[in-house]
């Protein structure tokens, strides 16, 4: 027998959960892509794509994913030869820096694992070192998606402050954008990247980049802009086209446009922040429990300053047990948990020893414990040990986060 009828769950670091109300704004008719409705629709999208980053800064839409935004910034930014750092914290960072690789862009790769937060002092060494100020950029990832470690923006901008050095600061925020406190222009970012898949809530396929006049200025002669690639229409095209490069997403604006109402105009983003926040909490409880007494079962992160609040990597081993948790949860619970990506070497036995819980997105209190109530049924189910009292430490997160 299976108990995975009905409707199911995907708690994956993206995509993530859909509202039906976004779903139901994409259910239309093709519109007139050349005039009306559509038009004045996507105008009032760049200023509430401004508020979700904090910033005043100029706004760029692709059609793509995140891989193809990386690419957005290299071929915007740099030239070949050019130099840039690039603070790595997961799977993700190391996948910028493949990708700035391929581009003949020279990289000075900070690698700080995938467990370890990024050390500021390190990074304000290498700065330091730089004294004839080659490094055009330093690039980093606010949320890796695979590790879910956090980086500290604010300190990041601190320490290229008091090396004294004038690189630009380029923020990957795929995984954070809508989910973890984010201000673009108070922690002096110059370009920000986050995808529609994740915490904006709409199916994978847009991207966006928010880049400032100095980063505009920095690239205006970078020897790898393309015209499909180039920013400076799509965020200053006076004709429609011009902010696509041809046929616009359709669809996907029109969830845009819905989920952007719901973030922005209806929650408002310190309490999205402040729900995500909660609601990762209520997991780091569960995992807590779970690992009482147990060292196979652990948060990938140790310091909680350091997590993300969209999706949190952990440990349930010895593997395979991690992958036979997920296997349980998605045939006979209807519930998909994330891989372990990235957590270990490609074909170590090890991967099967981690995965990912996203709380990302259109997540509620008894979405998040759902999810841990039926991964406690798995351990249950497949005799993996665990501590006591996970769901009752959860529930207390919610009560105390919800308030009477």
């Amino acid at each position: 027998m299976t108990l995975a009828q009905g409707r199911p769950y995907l708690a994956i670091p993206g995509p993530s959960v859909m509202p039906d109300r976004v779903l139901q704004a994409m259910h239309r008719a093709a519109p007139n892509i050349y005039a009306g409705a559509l038009h004045d629709m996507v105008a009032s999208l760049w200023p509430d794509l401004r508020v979700v980053a904090g910033t005043t800064a100029n706004v760029a839409a692709y059609i793509g994913n995140g891989h193809a935004l990386w690419e957005a910034v290299n071929s915007n930014l740099f030239s070949r030869g050019d130099k840039v750092l690039l603070v790595a914290t997961g799977a993700f960072g190391l996948g910028w820096t493949a990708s700035l690789l391929a581009m003949g862009v020279q990289v000075e790769c900070l690698d700080f694992g995938r467990s370890t937060p990024a050390d500021m002092g390190r990074v304000e060494a290498a700065l330091r070192a730089d004294r004839a100020h080659e490094i055009r950029a330093v690039l980093t990832t606010h949320v890796d998606t695979a590790s879910s470690i956090r980086t500290d923006i604010p300190a990041l901008r601190a320490a290229m402050d008091a090396a004294g050095h004038p690189a630009l600061l380029a923020v990957d925020c795929i995984a954070s954008l809508g989910c973890d406190e984010y201000r673009m222009d108070d922690w002096g970012v110059d370009v920000t990247i986050a995808a529609s898949q994740k915490g904006l809530m709409v199916p994978p396929g847009m991207g966006f980049v928010w880049f400032s006049e100095k980063a505009r200025a920095a690239g205006r002669n970078a020897g790898l802009r393309t015209p499909y690639w180039d920013w400076t229409p799509r965020a200053d095209g006076a004709e429609f086209w011009q902010l696509w490069h041809g046929t616009a997403p359709t669809h996907h604006l029109y969830g845009l446009r819905e989920a952007l109402t719901m973030l922005v105009h209806e929650e408002g983003m310190p309490a999205v922040w402040a729900r995500h926040a909660a609601l990762a909490r209520t997991v780091w409880a569960a995992f807590d429990s779970w690992g009482a007494g147990n060292a196979e079962i652990a948060l990938n992160v140790a310091d909680p300053a350091f997590r993300s609040h969209a999706v949190t990597a952990a440990r349930i081993g010895p593997a395979p047990n991690a992958t036979r948790l997920r296997d349980w949860c998605e045939t006979r619970a209807g519930l998909t948990l994330g891989i372990g990506l990235g957590m270990a070497p490609p074909g170590d036995p090890a991967y099967h020893g981690f995965l990912r819980v996203a709380h990302m997105g259109h997540v509620s209190a008894h979405m998040t414990l759902g999810v841990l109530a039926t991964m406690e049924a798995a351990m249950l189910a497949l005799d993996i040990p665990h501590g006591p009292g996970a769901l009752a430490a959860a529930a207390g997160v919610v009560a105390r986060a919800a308030g009477a």
